[in-house]
């Protein structure tokens, strides 16, 4: 069993055709969403399908905001409520916003903050390529639906989290950020520690297993 460690070095590479190419995998998940599934629980803890397009939303509009170069505060901080059949529609709308927010190159190389960090641009959108990437493929194990990406998006995306978690166990750096949090302020790890998996596993579940998600899990 391996944690699928990858010493690969941070991003250096363009990730906006990436990032781009993680869109119409979501479009057909989200489109593929009925709503007898809004109520189940997804991989991604305490979300349920409801709150999951939701989340996807909020995700793709702070990826919009990261390249306008939008205050921090201005940031959303949660998604929309829509109907069952608004969900695809404004998916599209808002994550066409995103990529067209980062097609002038100059903000590549512009340190953009993040809640969390700073980085050049580069890392943001690698890092939401990865984050957009974990958060269909929870959508899709939820609703029993199918996600495949390019190598590319696979690439990106695994680089880009360990970049930003480079070690199996996360529990001393969670721990350090817990004690430098200011009294009164509550506190949760934002990702488990990366799952053992099999020499032999695909592409996606690495990328799944370092993010802290079971490839093989099932509700209940």
């Amino acid at each position: 069993m391996t944690t699928t460690s990858d010493t690969r070095s941070p991003i250096a590479i363009d990730p906006r055709s990436a990032f781009a190419a993680t869109i119409p995998v979501a479009a057909e998940v989200i489109d593929a969403v009925r709503a007898e599934h809004l109520a189940l629980p997804t991989p991604c803890d305490g979300m349920t399908v409801e709150d999951l397009l939701s989340h996807l939303m909020m995700v793709a509009d702070r990826v919009a905001s990261a390249g306008r170069g939008d205050e921090l505060a201005t940031w959303s901080t949660e998604g929309p409520k829509l109907g069952l059949i608004e969900w695809a529609p404004a998916w599209r709308a808002v994550a066409a916003t995103a990529v067209d927010e980062w097609s002038d190159d100059t903000r590549l190389e512009r340190s953009t903050p993040l809640p969390w960090t700073t980085l050049p641009g580069r890392g943001v959108v690698a890092i939401y390529t990865n984050e957009l990437v974990v958060h269909t493929w929870d959508l899709a194990t939820a609703i029993g639906a199918s996600a495949s990406w390019p190598d590319e998006v696979l690439d990106v995306a695994s680089a880009a989290i360990h970049s930003q978690l480079p070690d199996a166990d996360r529990t001393p750096m969670w721990a350090a950020m817990a004690a430098h949090m200011p009294e009164g302020i509550a506190w949760e790890s934002p990702f488990s520690n990366a799952v053992e998996i099999s020499d032999d596993s695909t592409p996606v579940a690495r990328v799944m297993a370092w993010n802290g998600r079971n490839p093989a899990w099932t509700a209940g």
